[in-house]
């Protein structure tokens, strides 16, 4: 640990112990060792900290700390897995509001970044938003042989990458630290907290990559009706400098707003269920950051327009028919089905009963049905399921984390937006439409050319490993005897036939079968 991180971390536990945060852990539930430290960080607990309450305290602490602890509480909150449900759900609340940096360093941040392109944004205003790494500005982009436009121009915060990996560094450190002086706190995996955070601000600190993240959600959903994000131009796109078109619209927290706009509200809530659920289980790649603060209505059509594509989920074909499968069965209430799948995915073990686990799932499932949104909350529902899955030995998977965090926050913008909110009557057309499609015939031709695919890549290798047997066949030609040299020879035959006649019964039960 350098003499830097070790400054820093102590600089970090002595705000965070002046501030009150240390009250939010559970002290009852801590080892010894671990007891004795909280109750000395809250010896200098600051008085006034103790009248507010020990969520805010937490925040408090992280804004305080800068821009870098700022963005790990709100990785925090994406990992219910790690820190719990409630931790997570608290930490959510975590306010992304920030001082903006100097405006007389933006045009040379401009100029550094983009060149003479730079000259091509014009009236660049004040900062309309600022957040922990980056900053908004509205301008208007005068490109040759163009039509001027408005644009929104996201920079990074000077020296933000920087402080960032100082300060990653020294939480590093503080992470080896608590695994070492305590292996209780192993099981919280400090490391892997950390290490999330690193990779996921590593993301954000390029916004080329969330340039892309817009045109690749772009192409997903060129056809589709009700959800509207900005274009990127990418001229005046730079590491640190993202240029997209200017959205106008109202917040979606603005309910005074959207009304006296005459938005439907209603019909606002299940289109944005709708795309979120459309994205993640036909597309595979979802908007990971939903937030009210990221969410407008466009008050000519009533669509929802959103904004902000610094954090992105993925999920494979396997996940994205686990969460169709999951959700058509509780719309259904077709427990054994989504008891089964889960078995089948291998997220329970098979030493477990399905049975037992379909009626678990029976349990979270029943009362939701005939509710509202009002009288159904995701966030407990998700808690009880955490519940059950640790009961029959269910392993989190890391795919499904921020999947479901992003549910969850989705949810509950709907859910401020029409309380009458009927989830599972907005979601089943989005499922079934999938589900139908998957089952039909087009579904099947496109598992059949994956699945081609990939045996003629396996089959395209069948020459290489024939070459490769061979000279490993003639370089020990001249180390062995005759009759161990044909059992060579004859071994490389065999193991050559039996891959071709691998192939071939792969190829067969495609055909026959519909899949491997």
């Amino acid at each position: 640990m350098s003499i830097a991180s070790t400054f820093r971390l102590f600089h970090a536990g002595w705000v965070l112990a002046r501030e009150g945060a240390f009250s939010v852990l559970p002290a009852e539930s801590l080892p010894p060792m671990m007891k004795a430290g909280i109750a000395m960080a809250r010896l200098v607990e600051r008085r006034s900290v103790r009248k507010t309450g020990s969520v805010e305290r937490l925040n408090a602490a992280l804004h305080k700390l800068g821009p870098s602890y700022v963005k790990f509480g709100q990785t925090l909150a994406t990992r219910p897995d790690i820190v719990g449900i409630q931790a997570a759900a608290d930490l959510s609340g975590l306010q992304d509001k920030m001082p903006p940096f100097d405006p007389k360093l933006v045009p040379g941040i401009l100029k550094t970044a983009l060149g003479a392109k730079a000259a091509q944004l014009t009236e660049i205003s004040a900062p309309i938003a600022a957040a922990s790494i980056a900053q908004v500005h509205k301008a208007r982009l005068r490109a040759p042989g163009e039509a001027p436009k408005l644009v929104a121009v996201k920079m990074l915060r000077p020296g933000i990458a920087e402080r960032f990996h100082a300060d990653t560094d020294s939480l590093y450190a503080g992470a080896r630290l608590a695994e070492t002086l305590s292996p209780a706190s192993r099981r919280l995996r400090p490391t892997e907290v950390v290490r999330t955070l690193d990779h996921s601000m590593r993301l954000e600190l390029d916004l080329r990559l969330e340039a892309a993240a817009i045109s690749e959600m772009a192409e997903n959903i060129r056809n589709d009706e009700g959800f509207i994000i900005p274009q990127v131009h990418w001229d005046q796109v730079a590491q640190n400098v993202l240029t997209t078109s200017w959205m106008d619209g109202i917040p979606i927290r603005d309910h005074a707003a959207l009304d006296a706009a005459g938005v439907d509200r209603k019909a606002l809530a299940a289109k944005l269920l709708q795309s979120f659920l459309r994205h993640a289980i036909r597309d595979g790649y979802f908007h990971a950051d939903m937030h009210p603060g990221n969410l407008f209505a466009d008050p000519k059509t009533g669509n929802v327009i959103a904004v902000d594509f610094g954090i992105m989920g993925r999920i494979g074909k396997d996940e994205r028919r686990f969460l169709a499968d999951i959700l058509f069965g509780f719309i259904t209430r077709n427990y054994r089905l989504v008891a089964q799948r889960h078995f089948d995915v291998g997220y329970v073990p098979q030493t477990q009963s399905v049975e037992d686990f379909a009626l678990a799932i029976r349990s979270i499932g029943e009362p939701l049905h005939g509710r509202t949104a009002a009288d159904i909350s995701m966030a407990k529902v998700l808690g009880q399921l955490f519940t059950i899955t640790d009961l029959f030995d269910m392993q989190t998977r890391p795919e499904l984390v921020l999947l479901q965090k992003s549910m969850v926050l989705v949810e509950g913008v709907a859910r401020t937006l029409d309380p009458d909110l009927d989830i599972w009557t907005v979601a089943e057309p989005v499922v079934g439409e999938w589900l139908r499609r998957e089952e039909g015939p087009l579904g099947r031709i496109e598992d059949l050319s994956g699945h081609l695919s990939r045996l003629g890549e396996a089959a395209g290798r069948v020459p290489s490993l024939i070459a490769q047997a061979e000279l490993a066949l003639s370089e020990h030609r001249a180390l062995v005897n005759r009759p161990r040299d044909r059992l060579l020879r004859n071994t490389a035959l065999a193991v050559l036939l039996a891959t071709l006649g691998l192939i071939l019964a792969l190829i067969w039960r495609v055909l026959v079968g519909g899949g491997l």
